[in-house]
Protein backbone atom coordinates (compact mmCIF):
# COMPACT_ATOMS: atom_id res chain seq x y z
CA UNK A 1 0.00 0.00 0.00
CA UNK A 2 1.37 3.19 -0.41
CA UNK A 3 1.54 5.95 2.21
CA UNK A 4 1.84 9.68 1.17
CA UNK A 5 1.55 12.78 3.49
CA UNK A 6 -1.52 15.06 2.65
CA UNK A 7 -0.23 18.32 3.28
CA UNK A 8 2.67 17.85 1.39
CA UNK A 9 0.72 17.72 -1.61
CA UNK A 10 -1.11 20.59 -0.94
CA UNK A 11 -0.89 23.13 -4.35
CA UNK A 12 1.01 26.28 -3.21
CA UNK A 13 -0.46 28.36 -6.38
CA UNK A 14 -4.32 28.89 -5.72
CA UNK A 15 -4.77 31.30 -8.98
CA UNK A 16 -6.15 29.04 -11.70
CA UNK A 17 -5.49 30.38 -15.36
CA UNK A 18 -7.34 33.10 -16.74
CA UNK A 19 -7.80 32.28 -20.68
CA UNK A 20 -7.65 36.12 -22.02
CA UNK A 21 -3.99 36.33 -19.98
CA UNK A 22 -2.15 35.79 -23.25
CA UNK A 23 0.12 36.77 -25.80
CA UNK A 24 1.30 35.07 -29.40
CA UNK A 25 4.40 36.43 -31.54
CA UNK A 26 5.26 34.64 -34.72
CA UNK A 27 8.29 36.36 -36.46
CA UNK A 28 6.37 36.31 -39.83
CA UNK A 29 3.06 37.93 -38.68
CA UNK A 30 4.08 40.66 -36.90
CA UNK A 31 0.21 42.61 -38.23
CA UNK A 32 -1.20 39.53 -37.20
CA UNK A 33 -0.08 38.89 -33.56
CA UNK A 34 -1.35 42.68 -32.39
CA UNK A 35 -5.01 41.53 -33.28
CA UNK A 36 -5.07 37.94 -31.99
CA UNK A 37 -7.99 37.54 -30.16
CA UNK A 38 -7.87 33.93 -29.64
CA UNK A 39 -5.78 30.66 -29.62
CA UNK A 40 -5.70 26.93 -28.28
CA UNK A 41 -2.64 25.19 -26.95
CA UNK A 42 -2.88 21.79 -28.93
CA UNK A 43 -3.42 18.77 -27.95
CA UNK A 44 -1.24 15.80 -27.98
CA UNK A 45 -1.79 12.66 -28.27
CA UNK A 46 0.47 9.26 -27.61
CA UNK A 47 -1.47 6.26 -29.45
CA UNK A 48 -1.13 2.79 -28.23
CA UNK A 49 -0.21 -0.69 -29.44
CA UNK A 50 -2.67 -3.50 -28.68
CA UNK A 51 -0.94 -6.80 -28.26
CA UNK A 52 -3.21 -9.94 -28.60
CA UNK A 53 -3.72 -12.89 -26.52
CA UNK A 54 -5.62 -15.49 -26.71
CA UNK A 55 -7.59 -13.87 -23.72
CA UNK A 56 -7.68 -9.95 -23.30
CA UNK A 57 -6.08 -7.68 -25.65
CA UNK A 58 -3.23 -5.63 -23.77
CA UNK A 59 -2.88 -1.63 -24.33
CA UNK A 60 0.80 -0.65 -24.49
CA UNK A 61 2.06 2.72 -24.53
CA UNK A 62 2.70 3.81 -28.34
CA UNK A 63 5.89 5.74 -29.05
CA UNK A 64 4.65 8.31 -31.93
CA UNK A 65 3.27 11.84 -30.41
CA UNK A 66 0.49 13.03 -32.78
CA UNK A 67 -0.06 17.10 -31.85
CA UNK A 68 -3.15 18.47 -33.41
CA UNK A 69 -3.28 21.83 -35.00
CA UNK A 70 -2.52 25.42 -33.65
CA UNK A 71 -5.38 27.13 -34.36
CA UNK A 72 -5.65 31.05 -34.66
CA UNK A 73 -8.38 33.71 -34.59
CA UNK A 74 -7.77 37.44 -35.05
CA UNK A 75 -9.64 40.68 -35.39
CA UNK A 76 -9.29 41.86 -39.65
CA UNK A 77 -7.45 45.50 -39.86
CA UNK A 78 -9.19 47.97 -42.36
CA UNK A 79 -7.34 47.42 -44.68
CA UNK A 80 -6.73 43.27 -44.74
CA UNK A 81 -2.96 43.67 -44.31
CA UNK A 82 -2.83 41.17 -41.37
CA UNK A 83 -5.36 39.08 -43.75
CA UNK A 84 -2.93 39.58 -46.51
CA UNK A 85 0.45 38.30 -44.66
CA UNK A 86 -1.51 35.18 -44.15
CA UNK A 87 -2.75 34.99 -47.54
CA UNK A 88 0.96 35.63 -49.10
CA UNK A 89 2.27 32.94 -47.12
CA UNK A 90 -0.05 30.50 -47.78
CA UNK A 91 0.17 31.68 -51.97
CA UNK A 92 3.79 31.20 -51.11
CA UNK A 93 3.95 27.95 -50.33
CA UNK A 94 1.19 26.55 -53.14
CA UNK A 95 2.55 28.83 -55.57
CA UNK A 96 -0.54 28.42 -58.09
CA UNK A 97 -0.19 30.67 -60.66
CA UNK A 98 4.11 29.72 -61.05
CA UNK A 99 7.02 28.96 -59.69
CA UNK A 100 8.18 32.10 -59.35
CA UNK A 101 5.62 32.97 -56.65
CA UNK A 102 7.79 30.70 -54.36
CA UNK A 103 10.97 32.06 -55.26
CA UNK A 104 9.89 35.65 -54.88
CA UNK A 105 8.16 34.12 -51.54
CA UNK A 106 11.81 33.05 -50.34
CA UNK A 107 13.87 35.79 -51.38
CA UNK A 108 11.32 38.84 -49.92
CA UNK A 109 11.17 36.97 -46.79
CA UNK A 110 14.83 35.70 -46.14
CA UNK A 111 15.72 37.63 -43.09
CA UNK A 112 12.57 36.51 -41.57
CA UNK A 113 12.32 32.83 -41.35
CA UNK A 114 14.57 30.53 -39.07
CA UNK A 115 17.48 29.03 -41.87
CA UNK A 116 21.02 29.38 -42.00
CA UNK A 117 22.07 31.45 -45.61
CA UNK A 118 24.17 30.61 -47.90
CA UNK A 119 26.11 33.22 -49.04
CA UNK A 120 24.18 34.65 -51.73
CA UNK A 121 21.31 35.97 -48.36
CA UNK A 122 18.62 33.96 -49.97
CA UNK A 123 17.51 31.14 -47.70
CA UNK A 124 17.32 27.46 -49.04
CA UNK A 125 15.36 24.65 -49.11
CA UNK A 126 11.97 24.08 -47.87
CA UNK A 127 13.63 25.64 -44.25
CA UNK A 128 13.03 28.84 -45.59
CA UNK A 129 9.05 28.58 -45.36
CA UNK A 130 8.37 27.95 -41.95
CA UNK A 131 8.26 30.47 -39.47
CA UNK A 132 8.66 30.19 -35.01
CA UNK A 133 6.07 30.97 -32.80
CA UNK A 134 5.69 31.89 -28.87
CA UNK A 135 2.85 31.49 -26.92
CA UNK A 136 3.16 33.61 -23.58
CA UNK A 137 0.33 32.54 -21.13
CA UNK A 138 0.47 35.14 -18.41
CA UNK A 139 -0.56 35.58 -14.30
CA UNK A 140 -3.23 36.70 -12.98
CA UNK A 141 -0.95 39.90 -12.55
CA UNK A 142 0.02 39.92 -16.10
CA UNK A 143 3.55 38.82 -15.50
CA UNK A 144 4.84 36.06 -18.05
CA UNK A 145 4.30 32.35 -16.30
CA UNK A 146 4.83 30.03 -19.21
CA UNK A 147 6.34 30.04 -22.49
CA UNK A 148 5.07 27.35 -24.99
CA UNK A 149 7.57 27.27 -28.85
CA UNK A 150 6.37 26.39 -31.38
CA UNK A 151 9.14 25.31 -33.96
CA UNK A 152 8.13 25.29 -37.71
CA UNK A 153 5.02 26.83 -38.17
CA UNK A 154 3.75 27.20 -41.46
CA UNK A 155 -0.34 27.92 -41.92
CA UNK A 156 -2.29 25.40 -43.77
CA UNK A 157 -5.86 27.02 -43.83
CA UNK A 158 -7.09 30.65 -43.80
CA UNK A 159 -11.19 31.28 -43.38
CA UNK A 160 -13.10 33.33 -45.56
CA UNK A 161 -13.69 36.56 -44.72
CA UNK A 162 -17.81 37.38 -44.88
CA UNK A 163 -19.08 40.53 -45.72
CA UNK A 164 -23.16 41.51 -45.26
CA UNK A 165 -24.80 44.61 -46.04
CA UNK A 166 -27.80 43.13 -43.80
CA UNK A 167 -25.56 43.54 -40.60
CA UNK A 168 -27.11 45.93 -38.32
CA UNK A 169 -25.18 46.49 -35.38
CA UNK A 170 -20.93 46.74 -36.62
CA UNK A 171 -19.72 43.15 -36.00
CA UNK A 172 -15.98 43.25 -37.07
CA UNK A 173 -14.22 40.61 -38.87
CA UNK A 174 -12.31 37.95 -37.88
CA UNK A 175 -10.77 35.31 -39.63
CA UNK A 176 -8.89 31.89 -38.71
CA UNK A 177 -5.94 31.18 -39.27
CA UNK A 178 -4.92 26.79 -39.11
CA UNK A 179 -0.77 26.00 -38.45
CA UNK A 180 0.95 22.70 -38.80
CA UNK A 181 4.41 22.64 -37.01
CA UNK A 182 6.93 20.01 -36.01
CA UNK A 183 6.40 20.06 -32.35
CA UNK A 184 5.88 22.78 -29.12
CA UNK A 185 7.77 23.03 -25.80
CA UNK A 186 6.53 24.25 -22.59
CA UNK A 187 9.01 26.16 -20.57
CA UNK A 188 8.07 27.52 -17.01
CA UNK A 189 9.77 30.94 -16.41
Amino acid sequence: MVTTNMLSRQPTELDYADPSKFAFKVNKLPKVEFFTTQINLPGVNLGDVVIPTPFKEIPVQGHTLTYDNLELQFLVDEKLENYIELHDWLVGIGFPKSRKQFSSFRSRNSGIFPTSTPADGNPSGNQALYGDATLIITSSKNNPSVEVRFSDIYPVSLSPLQFDQQAGDVTYLTATCTFSYTLYEIFTL
